[in-house]
């Protein structure tokens, strides 16, 4: 069983593992990352540093359970660190706990480093250099699969925990079982190997022992204090600090001497290996350990308190008085434990790849030069090279690169807003209004042409005042060919800049320009097959009628900064309100893009020559408001209509649509009315006199017609009179001041009276 695992549902691939890992153990697959047990050195990175808690130490706390229940005798070794993770309890206590747990002995681990003691001292005194401790099974693992050259140097002793288990075993013998207790994941790796194997049966780390705990419902400190079984050490204690082994090896150290050297931490750990593997340095003594801080900052620690106040706890455990009790069997056995130890190569060769593997690899992350090697190391790698050789070997992929996947979403948005634009122009074009009103002989005519020149592919020059229909037209017209099917794309030419519009219609090369950070598509490209159509092309500049011209004659289109055209299929339909034959002769339109646009030309008329249709439009805006507003309104009143036919319209169709959708916005009932209109269209309807009665209508309409009107006169008269104030006109026009404010909102009259007056309620 593997001593780490990765729960697959939980990784999001964030990559964090991968950029903590210092000897890139990490493969990236499909949907997760993977550890490679042949290059890990169980170091811990992946478990503190995964934010998803992927990353998760196998259950031992469950075969722990099993061992306890087997009827064995089962001993547990505490490591010589754990003063630092149980600080809240005495050592006593801790010791109850185990035993009510079932564990028959409680050993200190730091014995253990007694145990060696003699060896290293022995050993590291020859002459021979340099010397690298042994007891970090992380260090070992570093060298023994990712630096093999420094085997030699590796001091040939086991660990105190391999020491202290193969010590247990001999005194209690083979079918006992030994259960050690640190803070440390690589132990877990440790017991695994065949140098190793069979002195130590499980490793625990401290927070699953205290799980055990709380499951089982003990809360250490209320036990009683219980002492330690077999042999109390002495130096020992000292090992889990940084440079405690020398200390608790009895070897000499000034912090001056540059013979012995003492590292911590996987930044110094990983230089001083460098620096040995490349001859730079030849200590006679490197005692190294990959955990910051030494044991005491292992991946397993308490990280609620401070790594200085962890070394006062393990200094005042060695300096405590802490009871044994030492059978007889402990007696004596020390020098039978057998302590040596063989290192070999694990050393996992991936194959290398050749200079083209790595330049194809950069060149798909769009690195085509050293100066777009960025080496960001937000991939984890050191260098972009580095990162090329990993994918290579099958350890990262191509979306690890973060300028290459950012640039990668650029593009991908920029595509998805060109979808979205053609996907909700072509919703518009299925669901919107795409039919022309009106029953006047222009429009007829206008639907004749429509008609006519729809099925062909002929270019089309739509002219006309604005708002009076161009874009709908050019959408019938659409509608109307063989292309229906395909997109149609508009564009106005008016709401560009002139430096932005080129881009937009003919694409550009990444580089073109300033912001230009990747290949962009034009609108002629988007609407390949399709029909495009330019409104208001009077009003682009010379040099894009020229690039016009280009897509009309040749059918193809090339973009900003490319020297390579594209082919295109698109129809033309182009719509403007200036006057192109006074551009032609005033220089200001190219006269061959004026003739090969005005193959055929649709003139729209403007609404004022379109009287006839003015009710029925009218009708069809309504509704269309009423939809829109979610507001039933039935009718529009006669002398609205007459108002609105005897208006200019200066704004066309779109000045009626909106005039419409404000009159239903004001009508306090199903009928919009001449009084919902705007004030231009009093002013435009002449209703001074009685002359233009209308003989069709009954008595009763045409007097309450007049009566209406005439009482908002009164109204409004009172008001001036009294300046505004509310109750003083109610007193003056002898009615109750409730009446008159009934009547000031049918008449819209609450915010200011007829001479801009603000009103004021005289309560």
């Amino acid at each position: 069983m593997e001593p780490i695992v990765t729960v697959k549902e939980s990784c999001r691939k964030c990559y964090r593992c991968v950029r903590s890992c210092p000897v890139k153990a990490i493969k990236v697959e499909q949907s997760h990352t993977e550890i490679i047990f042949d290059r890990c050195i169980g170091c811990g990175n992946c478990l503190s540093n995964c934010p998803q808690q992927a990353k998760v130490v196998t259950d031992k706390a469950t075969v722990t359970e099993e061992l306890l229940g087997s009827g064995r005798e089962v001993v547990a070794v505490l490591g010589s660190s754990f003063p630092t993770y149980f600080h809240n309890v005495k050592p006593g206590q801790l010791v109850g706990g185990l035993k009510r747990l079932g564990f028959g002995e409680v050993h200190e681990g730091a014995y253990g480093a007694e145990l060696i003691a003699a060896d290293y001292a022995r050993i590291t005194a020859s002459g021979d250099r340099p010397h690298i401790t042994s007891h970090c099974p992380a260090i070992v693992d570093l060298i023994e699969r990712h630096y093999p050259k420094l085997l030699p140097y590796l001091v040939p002793v086991v660990t105190p925990m391999v020491a202290m288990g193969r010590f247990l075993k001999g005194v209690l013998g083979p079918r006992s079982r030994v259960v050690y207790i640190s803070s440390c994941i690589a132990a877990k790796f440790e017991t695994q190997m065949q140098e190793t194997r069979g002195a130590i049966d499980v490793v625990l780390t401290y927070k699953e022992l205290d799980e055990i705990f709380r499951s089982r419902g003990i809360v250490l400190s209320s036990l009683a204090e219980e002492p330690f079984d077999g042999v109390p050490p002495g130096n020992g204690r000292l090992f889990p600090l940084s440079e405690g082994t020398f200390r608790a090896f009895s070897i000499p150290a000034d912090p001056f001497d540059t013979e012995i050297v003492a590292a911590c931490g996987e930044v110094n750990v990983m230089g001083i290996i460098n620096d040995l593997a490349a001859g730079r340095i030849s200590p006679r003594i490197a005692d190294l350990r990959f955990c910051y801080d030494g044991c005491i900052g292992g991946p397993g620690r308490n990280r609620t308190v401070t790594e200085f106040y962890r070394r006062n706890l393990v200094i005042n455990h060695y300096r405590e008085a802490v009871p044994y009790r030492t059978a007889p069997r402990y007696q004596g056995t020390r020098d039978a434990v057998p302590l040596r130890r063989a290192f070999a190569s694990k050393h996992a060769r991936l194959e290398a790849p050749k200079a083209n593997d790595i330049r194809k690899i950069l060149q798909a992350t769009n690195k085509y030069s050293l100066k777009d090697e960025l080496n960001c190391r937000a991939c984890g790698y050191g260098t972009c090279r580095e990162y090329a050789v990993a994918v290579f070997q099958g350890l990262a992929e191509i979306e690890m690169c973060l300028p290459y996947t950012l640039q990668q979403l650029e593009e991908d948005r920029g595509r998805l807003i060109q979808k979205y634009e053609l996907a909700r122009r072509e919703l518009e074009r299925e669901y919107g209004d795409e039919f022309i009103v009106g029953n006047d002989r222009k429009t007829l005519e206008v639907l004749d042409l429509i008609k006519q020149v729809g099925p062909t592919p002929t270019t089309v020059l739509i002219r006309g005042e604005s708002g009076t229909g161009k874009e709908l037209t050019a959408r019938a017209i659409h509608r109307y060919s063989r292309r229906n099917d395909k997109p149609l794309v508009t564009v106005n030419c008016t709401t560009i800049t002139d430096s932005l519009l080129e881009s937009e219609l003919f694409g550009h090369k990444r580089g073109a320009f300033t912001g230009a950070i990747a290949d962009k598509k034009g609108l002629f490209e988007a609407a390949d097959g399709g029909t495009i159509f330019l409104d208001e092309i009077g009003d682009i500049t010379p040099k894009l009628q020229a690039e016009l011209l280009r897509v009309l004659d040749m059918g193809e289109v090339r973009p900003v900064g490319g020297t390579a055209a594209k082919k295109v299929d698109v129809r033309l339909i182009a719509a403007t309100n200036r006057n192109l034959e006074e551009g032609v002769r005033e220089g200001w339109f190219r006269e061959d893009l004026y003739y090969r646009l005005n193959v055929f030309a649709i003139t729209m008329p403007p609404l004022r020559s379109r009287v006839e249709s003015i009710p029925l439009l009218a009708h069809h805006f309504l509704e269309k408001a009423s939809t829109k507003l979610n507001k039933k309104i039935v009718a529009i009143e006669e002398r609205a209509i007459k108002a609105l036919m005897q208006y200019p319209w200066p704004g066309n169709i779109r000045e009626m649509q909106n005039v419409i959708e404000r009159a239903s916005v004001l009508t306090h009932d199903d009928v919009i009315r001449h009084e919902n209109l705007p004030r231009a269209f009093s002013e435009s309807y002449a209703d001074d006199s009685l002359a233009d009665l209308d003989t069709r209508s009954s008595f009763r309409a045409e007097r309450e017609r007049h009566v209406v009107k005439l009482e908002k006169k009164l109204v409004q008269r009172f008001l001036a009179e009294a300046n505004g104030n509310v109750s003083q006109a109610a007193k003056m026009a002898n009615i109750p001041r409730r009446t008159f404010y009934r009547l000031l909102d049918k008449y819209r009259l609450k915010e200011r009276d007829a001479r801009g007056r603000h009103l004021v309620d005289g309560r």
